[in-house]
């Protein structure tokens, strides 16, 4: 788990390429055919970061058009379409030699003061460490009181607890980003019988198309956080899911969404 901790550290250090508001990042060593969507997104949000480094990225739009390689760095095109004194608005494009992979559209805000008033959510205590769940692709402490693989029709709900190791704050969007790719297809499929995500590529194909991740307040993944997740459609050889990243203390510092493709081997598509 460490190793993959670093490796991910090392994605997240991006470097300037050869011409201006270009960056190039690593790729994660997974033994995987195509790129991790989450490893894009969070990349996303750290070439927004160094593009407009006076501003927090206030909102990620990523369109997945294309399976990245991962023998082949990802290069970061941003473009500034407005900068003000408290927004910005900026496109990125994630490319690779056969052709852009992916694009996303980023919001900047600068901090501000002001009113802070938040509908109330019920948080539920850190289940124990007999609760612990591994996910493969997050190198942090995970824990969640339901599976996310169910035999029998469940809601497609799933809450999931994740504490990072110590993190810069300054990490603590991409970070995330990066946690909220995983999980939500698995959310989806939970009110299906008989299928898991676990069945992938052998019941069923999918891939994200579409992940939007909004950031509320500043926060540190080395603290608890409860990603709150629901999915209330499966439709169309699609899935939609939603989700919210609170604190221990029910504090909501981001929420995300994501549709994705999910075609069932036997449906004749």
């Amino acid at each position: 788990m460490k190793d993959l901790w670093s490796d991910l550290l090392a994605c997240l250090e991006l470097r300037p390429a050869d011409a201006d508001m270009e960056f190039a990042g690593a790729n994660q060593r997974l033994d995987h055919h195509r790129l991790f969507g989450g490893q894009l997104l969070a990349q996303f949000v750290r070439a927004a970061s160094l593009a407009c480094p006076d501003k927090a990225v206030k909102s990620v739009h990523a369109l997945f058009a294309r399976a990245g390689r991962p023998d082949e760095p990802v290069r970061y095109e941003v473009t500034c379409h407005h900068q003000g004194s408290t927004f910005a608005t900026l496109g990125i494009i994630a490319r690779q030699s056969p052709g852009v992979m992916a694009t996303a559209a980023v919001s900047m805000h600068a901090p501000e003061d002001g009113p802070d008033h938040q509908t109330p959510f019920h948080v539920p205590a850190v289940p124990g460490e007999e609760h612990s769940v591994e996910l493969g692709l997050l190198p942090w402490d995970t824990r969640a009181v339901t599976d996310l693989d169910t035999p029998e029709p469940e809601a497609p709900e799933y809450e999931l607890w994740m504490r990072t190791p110590a993190a810069e704050p300054e990490l603590a969007p991409a970070l995330t980003a990066y946690a909220t790719d995983l999980s939500l297809i698995g959310t989806a499929l939970r009110q299906v019988e008989g299928v898991g995500q676990h069945d992938a590529n052998k019941v069923f194909t999918s891939a994200v198309t579409a992940h939007t991740v909004r950031f509320h307040r500043p926060f540190r993944t080395d603290s608890w956080l409860l990603l709150r997740q629901h999915s209330p459609l499966v439709a169309q050889g699609r899935c939609y899911g939603r989700g919210d990243v609170l604190t221990e203390e029910g504090s909501l510092v981001a929420s995300y969404a994501q549709e994705a493709l999910l075609r069932f081997k036997d449906s004749g598509s």
